[in-house]
């Protein structure tokens, strides 16, 4: 006995054309913003450069590094914390700032530079660690796309055929709806993983702005 997949499949066959559509869509999109296994509208930037928001004094220039300085130290580490609130980061660099403005101006300036290269240097790590997620969540999202394709061809066969039994064919679209389930929910991640590289840029341009306001 044949299984009538009407009931389901339609609405199945509609939303895997209108994924693949929009995958279709978001590479085109992605065209001009980086490699394949980029999923964002934004435009891939892998690391950012220092030279860009930074107009003080060298980090490459410092005798020490940023951890050498203990207060700064715990500064860069509490700031860039992902149990910190952006709020709370703000503020702990707004009062070291605050603290060492009254000092020497050499000294200002190294210790506000040694703490823009802490910043820097965490904040563009994670972001890293995050635009790699991002990618490998992308090419396993291409790849599920592929398993499906193949799955609703060999359904298909499946269904055209007089020797396919009906609990095989029941198993298959069973593994295809889980298929397109995972799919559909961890394609619906990616926007709001896509969001946090330039989430952290963003914080961090307030916090070297605070430091820049005292140089």
């Amino acid at each position: 006995m044949m299984i009538d997949l009407r009931g389901w499949g339609p609405g199945f066959f509609v939303t895997l054309m209108l994924l693949s559509i929009g995958l279709s869509d978001a590479q085109a999109q992605r065209a001009a913003t980086g490699p394949p296994d980029w999923p964002c509208v934004q435009r891939l930037i892998p690391e950012l450069a220092w030279g860009t928001m930074w107009a003080g004094p060298s980090p490459k220039e410092l005798d020490q590094q940023w951890w050498e300085d203990e207060e700064v130290g715990r500064v860069v580490r509490f700031a860039t914390s992902r149990e910190t609130s952006r709020d709370d980061a703000i503020k702990r660099v707004h009062e070291f700032v605050e603290q060492v403005a009254s000092g020497p101006q050499a000294e200002r300036e190294r210790r506000l530079t040694l703490l823009f290269a802490g910043l820097f240097e965490r904040v563009n790590s994670e972001r890293g660690r995050i635009i790699e997620r991002i990618r490998s969540a992308s090419r396993g999202q291409l790849s599920r796309l592929e398993r499906v394709s193949g799955m609703v061809d060999e359904l298909e066969a499946m269904r055209a055929s007089q020797e396919a039994s009906a609990s095989d064919i029941e198993r298959l679209q069973q593994e295809l709806h889980w298929e397109q389930r995972t799919f559909e929910l961890r394609q619906q991640t990616l926007p709001a993983l896509c969001e946090k590289p330039y989430l952290l840029e963003e914080e961090l341009s307030r916090m070297v702005g605070a430091i820049r306001a005292e140089m």
